[in-house]
């Protein structure tokens, strides 16, 4: 009876713990934001911690977030907008392409029959819906310039979250072991291992696909903007933040960029080669320099998993929600391999008290060559409990 209890008493804890966070989402959104930026620095601060105090360590990590964040505002993004407010001139130019050189040659060589294909009206239907978000982002700018009291939460929100990635950042390591303290002890040590796989599957998606999803943008984008193709700061850094979803970045980024390199000065045909140079060769760093050195062999989550995390999040909890989609994430994934475990153990299972899990894997017609019995991953530096 008392387990039956207790099991009730986490249930009605996570239940109450949710609604909190669907109530609070809007007030938590800068300390996730907070929470998140100092998750990703602690494990630099604890190397440096080795030379400098916990405080002068948190001081220079602090500076070059701070810095890069400055560089941020003051010269890729303005350089982001820019370009997508040229996108309607784009599509101007492909539309003449396209009924000039590309339908008549389809019609002429091949008698393709494309009378249905309206390309006309499929570039101005995407031209209303660019303008369309023009409008809209000139309401939400104005409103904001109304509305004193938006203008100031936003205001008090930029503040907020440097001063608390800070002092969050300079006590992490006592905030994890209080967690700890806090933990009922029988649970103790499975907690703590939990976190600590967590932490290792998380951290190989944060601290290491983020690093590539960065690199690649900051590649595709210089490597077409010094070819000369057009809006390619703009699409070498949206192929890059779409690589965590293998091929689907460089696959949109070559489709743009081809488009891009049309509209683009120079030959055609040179700057359609330019553009397969500039990925062709972004996707051999990524395989042979970056994804080894930044991510190696760790577990990261899958990218369907990424996607429905993400779109479940926003969903439910909006911009926090997002925020908090790939932690949340990473400790499911970590607790079903958990309860997989324990399930492969069970009577309801039919285990056999001195089973392994090599020997119920094999008995079950599992593929040897995924063996759930293999020894876990070492834990990671960056996990703060033992």
């Amino acid at each position: 009876m008392f387990v039956d209890q207790r099991t009730w008493l986490w249930l009605a804890s996570a239940v109450l713990m949710a609604v909190l966070l669907y109530l609070l989402a809007p007030v938590l959104t800068p300390f996730a934001v907070s929470a998140l930026l100092a998750y990703l620095s602690d494990p630099l601060v604890d190397r440096l911690e080795r030379r400098f105090s916990r405080t002068t360590s948190v001081v220079i990590v602090f500076a070059g977030l701070l810095l890069l964040a400055a560089s941020l505002l003051a010269i890729v993004i303005p350089t982001l907008f820019h370009q997508a407010q040229d996108l309607p001139e784009l599509f101007h130019f492909l539309e003449g392409w396209l009924n000039g050189t590309a339908l008549p040659y389809l019609r002429n060589e091949f008698g393709l029959n494309i009378d249905a294909l309206s390309p006309g009206q499929i570039f101005e239907s995407a031209k209303a819906h660019l303008q369309d978000i023009g409008k809209i982002a000139k309401t939400i700018f104005a409103s904001v310039g109304k509305g004193s009291a938006f203008l100031l939460t936003w205001a008090a929100n930029l503040v907020l979250i440097p001063v608390l990635t800070f002092y969050l950042l300079r006590d992490w390591d006592v905030l994890v072991n209080r967690v700890y303290e806090l933990l009922p002890r029988p649970i103790a040590p499975t907690a703590a291992k939990l976190v600590r796989e967590s932490d290792e599957v998380l951290g190989a998606f944060l601290r290491g696909q983020v690093s590539v999803m960065l690199a690649l943008g900051l590649l595709y984008g210089l490597g077409l903007s010094i070819c000369g193709i057009r809006f390619g700061l703009l699409i070498g850094f949206a192929a890059g933040m779409l690589s965590f979803v293998p091929y689907l970045g460089p696959a949109l980024g070559i489709v743009a960029g081809a488009l891009a390199a049309l509209a683009s000065p120079g030959d055609p045909w040179i700057n359609l080669l330019l553009v397969a140079i500039v990925f062709g060769s972004g996707q051999m760093i990524e395989s042979f320099v970056l994804t080894p050195r930044l991510v190696g062999d760790k577990i990261g989550l899958h990218p369907v998993a990424v996607i429905f995390a993400v779109m479940a999040g926003g969903a439910l909890f909006g911009f926090f929600g997002v925020l908090l989609a790939l932690p949340v994430a990473a400790v499911i994934l970590v607790v079903l391999k958990h309860a997989h475990e324990r399930y492969l153990q069970s009577d309801l299972y039919g285990a056999t008290p001195n089973a392994s899990t090599a020997d119920l894997a094999t008995a079950a017609g599992t593929d040897r060559n995924t063996d759930t019995s293999a020894p876990s991953a070492p834990a990671s530096n960056e996990s703060q409990l033992s």
